[in-house]
């Protein structure tokens, strides 16, 4: 076992999110010795936060043009062709796929290339919130053709995984649940938290942290402030983010608009919970991460929300229904000792599930059972 384990990570853009925080970690902390580890990404979309940028690591990437999110036949063959040619150049023991565009066209070069294994996750689905009709179904039948090109489909909660086989998406054998891992930095000062995001001192702070786009439902959050402020009307909050709807949020009293921030602690740091309003997720991180940062949440269950989550011991959860969540907001912004306790209780369960060092060995783990158990690995272990 002493060859490295060549692996290529192909994702369509690294925005600041779940997918590019995982590829990153794994980059940062598996063991050099044992893999040698490539990221293949495409352009950001308007409005999208840099992850490699913002961390630091803008050299740490290969652009492929044409791998963004947006779909067009021209772009899409020609990041095709030119994942083949990275891939027959390079020699990857194993391609791991992420987010769905370059799932597939990492899944289909993969295969052309006649890479020994294939490895897909999935950081969530886009089975609600995203498509209906004809495209739902048009969106299913592809994925059920890619899972078949893929030797381990990885998925980031158990409900993400069953909600993949209930569409028939895979075989249960291939899947391996694998939910993300991070690690945040200490919190600041909460006062010097709230000046440097210019949030007043004495005032409940609600966080909502993510992409402003129509699956995460600005409109729920900005109904679900309005509500809240009719029972706490000192209430502000502080939306870290940003996308295509962004504008939507922009002059409402008692909110303010901090983009994209590397320093996420010190959202955390003048925030008194934070609200999540999404009709459909995988596993959060900013959820996670919150957690981690002792600041307990409320949000909709869907997905694997409730993996991250539990309801009434380290966060509350509602339906997708604005005034159940500005009740449940109510409640933690009323009632400090209640919110405290589950922040406590946040911080120690997701500093056990979701650490960096059991992701790590789970991916470390998932690799070395592949490399064992495939036979066309085997012939080709030391070869260039």
């Amino acid at each position: 076992m002493g060859k490295r384990i060549r692996i290529m990570r192909v994702i369509a853009r690294m925005n600041v999110g779940g997918p590019a925080l995982q590829a990153v970690t794994l980059l940062n902390h598996l063991d050099p010795a044992r893999f040698e580890q490539r990221i293949y990404t495409g352009a950001l979309a308007p409005g999208e936060g840099d992850y490699l940028d913002l961390r630091g690591q803008g050299a740490a990437a290969i652009r492929v043009p044409g791998l963004g999110r947006s779909i067009g036949p021209r772009d899409d063959l020609r990041a095709l062709a030119r994942l083949v040619r990275e891939m027959r150049a390079f020699r990857p023991h194993i391609v791991h796929t992420h987010t769905a565009k370059a799932g597939a066209l990492g899944r289909v070069a993969a295969t052309i290339a006649r890479v020994p294994a294939r490895v897909h996750t999935f950081h969530g689905h886009l089975l609600h919130g995203y498509f209906t009709g004809p495209k739902r179904a048009a969106m299913i039948a592809t994925e059920r053709g890619l899972a078949r090109l893929s030797h381990r489909l990885v998925a980031v909660g158990e409900q993400v995984r069953d909600d993949l086989l209930a569409a028939g998406i895979g075989r249960p054998e291939k899947f391996t649940v694998l939910p993300p891992g991070t690690r945040v930095p200490p919190l600041p000062p909460r006062r010097q938290a709230r000046v440097e995001l210019g949030l007043p001192q004495d005032v409940p702070v609600v966080a909502y942290i993510g992409r402003i786009t129509q699956v995460k439902r600005p409109d729920r959050f900005l109904e679900a402030a309005r509500l809240i402020r009719g029972t706490v009307p000192d209430a502000h909050f502080a939306v870290c983010g940003d996308g295509d709807l962004a504008d939507t949020l922009r002059g409402v009293p008692g909110l303010r608009l901090l983009g994209w921030r590397p320093d996420l602690e010190t959202v955390h740091a003048a925030a008194d919970l934070v609200l999540l309003t999404s009709d459909n997720e995988g596993t959060p991180l900013s959820l996670i991460e919150a957690a981690l940062s002792g600041v307990p949440c409320v949000a909709t269950r869907v997905g694997s929300v409730p993996e991250v989550v539990a309801d009434g011991s380290t966060g509350l959860l509602t339906g997708c229904d604005s005034r159940e969540l500005a009740a449940a907001a109510i409640l933690l912004l009323t009632d400090r000792d209640l919110a405290d306790r589950l922040g406590r209780a946040a911080a120690a369960r997701a500093e056990r599930l979701f650490g960096i060092p059991r992701f790590v060995d789970d991916v470390r783990a998932l690799y070395e059972d592949l490399y064992r158990h495939n036979p066309v690995l085997a012939d080709i272990s030391g070869a260039r």
